[in-house]
């Protein structure tokens, strides 16, 4: 099992220069950070897990320039995004910006995606809730190609660029893994059709594990990864591991230096029975 700390890099959080260092130290493999650009003050989308809304999801910063920061104070430690708001994103910047971040941390990346839930704030992008999910697949597959191909080109319903020039192209080959985010009825479909690995939160993830399995033999697919974000208990990390999920991921708190460091210090004393 492998274990990775998330957070979201905000302004008052703990610097990403110290929290890297400190996460590969204590053990865990992977540090992750979440996205949003915005919130629009006049958001009317509810917060999924209910209340208000957490002061961190206006204050988070760019992950790509707070993992470049994870990446430059870290040597093994892979950097990932949990997750990209790619719906959000152009994909050519994007696909630039992280084939960079990829060769700055030689090769440690992992591309983490998802649909988004706030409405308001995929509108002030252009993007349509409805059709958010077939501009992700476009937008992976269009930043596939930039990675991939020396003179990429992209035809899609609502991706459409012709042969271009982009480089660098990622230290991974043939490119960083995509992890699919997402719970939703479809989201296994999505997965095997255009992702690398999938990165549920909690919920009946777990139950859904087989038919991961059964969808992937289907489509004649390799083993898919299973990324998972479970309670703080070692009956849940049991749990993960005996379904067949390779990563447990756990967040610190984006309030301040001390209580990050402190959850850190009881995750890693919590991981420390079950690390290969």
């Amino acid at each position: 099992m492998k274990f990775g700390i998330a957070i979201f890099p905000t302004d008052y959080a703990i610097s990403m220069t110290e929290l890297a260092p400190a996460v590969e130290e204590a053990g865990f493999e992977s540090l992750w950070v979440a996205e949003h650009s915005h919130i629009p003050t006049n958001r009317a989308t509810p917060y999924p897990p209910g209340g208000d809304l957490p002061r961190m999801y206006m204050h988070t910063m760019d992950p790509f320039v707070a993992l470049t920061a994870a990446a430059l104070a870290s040597k093994s430690l892979k950097i990932g995004t949990g997750i990209c708001l790619l719906i959000q994103r152009d994909p050519i910047h994007t696909a630039k910006e992280t084939a960079s971040l990829d060769q700055i941390s030689n090769g440690r990346f992992l591309f983490g995606v998802g649909g988004g839930w706030n409405r308001e704030e995929m509108a002030d992008h252009g993007t349509a809730f409805a059709t958010r999910w077939k501009l992700l697949r476009e937008r992976v597959e269009a930043v596939k190609a930039i990675w991939t191909q020396d003179e990429a080109e992209y035809h899609g319903e609502l991706v459409d660029f012709g042969p271009m020039w982009c480089w660098p192209k990622p230290v991974q080959k043939p490119h960083p893994p995509v992890l699919l985010g997402g719970n939703g009825p479809n989201i296994l479909k999505r997965v095997v059709a255009y992702g690398d690995e999938w990165m549920p939160n909690r919920g009946t993830a777990l139950q859904r594990i087989a038919e991961l399995r059964e969808l992937e033999q289907a489509a004649s697919r390799g083993h898919i990864p299973v990324s998972f974000y479970p309670r703080e208990t070692a009956a849940d990390i049991e749990r993960a591991g005996e379904t067949g999920v390779e990563r447990c991921i756990f967040y610190v708190p984006a309030e301040g230096r001390a209580p990050a460091l402190t959850k850190l210090n009881e995750l890693a004393r919590l991981i420390e029975p079950y690390k290969k």
